[in-house]
């Protein structure tokens, strides 16, 4: 069953992510766009397009502005069932709201609900059972996560899982696109702190990997400190990490429980999810080089609107031992796909099998 669906952004830079990878989706149908008063009754068509390739080519009537008291009723005339939300959190956090009383079935990557008691927060091939927690009513709402906490969570997951992570110290490196479009495209300055970053990344990684319990999260306890700096790259943030373990290990027993991670079972066979979430490799993490990896590879040229599981892979590199239980190494995930657009979409994927 192919399911109507609105892309809540129009002209930012993750609602044409959503776009792009939506074109061509076996499970998703884009009937509508919806954006600010700026974009609103534009062609869609008409719309600049900033990835690379072309605008996918939708057959759409004019963007609908998102404070239209009667957009919810214009969305349920299209055949509209599911939301995929890219606009600022101060107008998701009424929005999405407005949309799930109207029956929708919301994926978000907005922050405005992340870590409600009654709004799941999901890596959707990590966490999917947390899509089981059970407010009041039927759940219709979810979020993905900050596009930061991918690469760190990820390693993080699989050395925890194998040895016992104790504590950890993690710096940023994140690309001017986990800004939008205004920093990509060089129309405001790029200033190296990003204000509130670390804490949300910090706060994520305690949610993700939190119990589920009588229906409720109770996010996990874990030490760490994080540093996150913009540098001047257009896409993929790098994190360098480093885990202190509750034993000793060797290397090759470090490297081996990351060559082994593997997804949750309940994604398998999802389009946008990666044989291997996670991917090691010998040496040095690149951008230039590992940036679009696809769980099997590392393609150097990709279709992202054809192609669902490039740059849904996390790679890890630059491995190395300091002492007998301290590992420190260094992970990449494109921001924008698996970070942001792509993840959201496998939420979607994901909760398609379990939201009625």
């Amino acid at each position: 069953m192919v399911r109507g669906a609105v892309v809540l952004g129009a002209s930012g830079l993750v609602g044409q992510r959503l776009q792009q990878r939506l074109a061509n989706h076996p499970m998703f149908e884009v009937r509508a766009l919806a954006g600010s008063a700026r974009t609103a009754g534009t062609n869609p068509a008409d719309l600049t397009w900033g990835l690379e390739g072309h605008a996918p080519a939708l057959d759409l009537p004019p963007v609908f502005d998102v404070q239209d008291p009667g957009l919810v009723g214009k969305l349920h005339d299209l055949g509209v069932t599911w939301a995929f939300s890219a606009v600022p959190s101060d107008v998701a956090l009424s929005l999405e709201t407005r949309l799930v009383d109207g029956g929708f079935r919301v994926c978000s990557n907005a922050s405005a609900h992340r870590r409600n008691a009654d709004v799941p927060l999901v890596v959707a091939d990590l966490n999917p059972q947390h899509l089981r927690v059970r407010p009041e009513g039927e759940l219709l709402h979810a979020c993905a996560t900050n596009c930061t906490l991918i690469p760190l969570l990820m390693p993080y997951l699989a050395l925890h899982r194998a040895f016992g992570v104790v504590n950890y110290h993690a710096t940023s490196e994140q690309a001017r696109s986990g800004a939008g479009y205004a920093l990509l495209r060089g129309e405001v300055p790029l200033t190296p702190d990003i204000p509130g970053e670390a804490e949300k990344t910090m706060a994520e990684l305690a949610w993700i990997t939190g119990r589920l319990a009588q229906g409720q999260i109770e996010p996990a306890t874990i030490d760490g400190r994080m540093r996150c700096q913009r540098v001047d790259v257009a896409d993929g943030h790098i994190v360098d990490v480093v885990f202190e373990l509750a034993q000793p290990v060797a290397l090759q027993d470090v490297n081996a429980a990351l060559d082994a991670f593997a997804p949750h079972p309940d994604a398998a066979g999802l389009p946008s999810a990666p044989l291997k979430p996670l991917m090691r490799v010998e040496g040095s993490v690149r951008r230039e080089a590992h940036l679009w990896a696809d769980g099997l590879g590392f393609p150097a040229e990709v279709n992202p609107a054809t192609n669902l599981q490039a740059g849904m892979a996390v790679v890890v590199g630059d491995v190395e031992m300091e002492g007998s239980s301290r590992v420190r190494l260094r992970s990449l995930s494109h921001n924008t796909v698996r970070g942001a657009a792509g993840g959201v979409v496998l939420l979607a994927e994901l909760a398609s099998t379990q939201w009625s």
